[in-house]
């Protein structure tokens, strides 16, 4: 167990994790990619529609858990892993959602946002 927290910069998972998840809802709103990602995936979007309250949980549950990973992979100086299961958890979220037919733009817009999820996690990780 300990192998799971030593030397994990607890700040960085923190502000890397409230930065990805606050980054999430200007991702996919009107403003940026939400009304084309939203008619990719077969979702309406729509002012004061009620958020998903278990997806919203467990989008902030897989975000807490990536920051903790890459804290663990650069405090066992192994960034390059950490890289590798982002790009490999990335592919993965695509093809979901290839196989779920949603649209190339949608698949394109989740799998990059794990990819700046991940981005955002590593520079706090190296500057706090």
């Amino acid at each position: 167990m300990e192998a799971l927290v030593a030397g994990v910069n607890w700040l960085a998972v923190g502000v890397g994790t409230v930065l990805s998840f606050g980054l999430g809802a200007l991702w996919f709103s009107p403003k940026m990619f939400g009304v084309k990602w939203a008619a990719g995936v077969g979702i309406e979007i729509s002012t004061g529609a009620k958020q998903p309250i278990a997806a919203m949980a467990m989008q902030f549950v897989g975000t807490l858990l990536l920051a903790w990973i890459i804290a663990l992979a650069v405090a066992n100086d192994a960034l390059p892993i950490g890289i590798l299961f982002v790009v490999t958890s990335s592919a993965l979220l695509m093809a979901s959602n290839m196989f779920g037919q949603n649209s190339r733009y949608a698949t394109l817009a989740e799998g990059s946002f794990v990819l700046t999820m991940a981005a955002i996690m590593i520079a706090c990780q190296l500057v706090l």
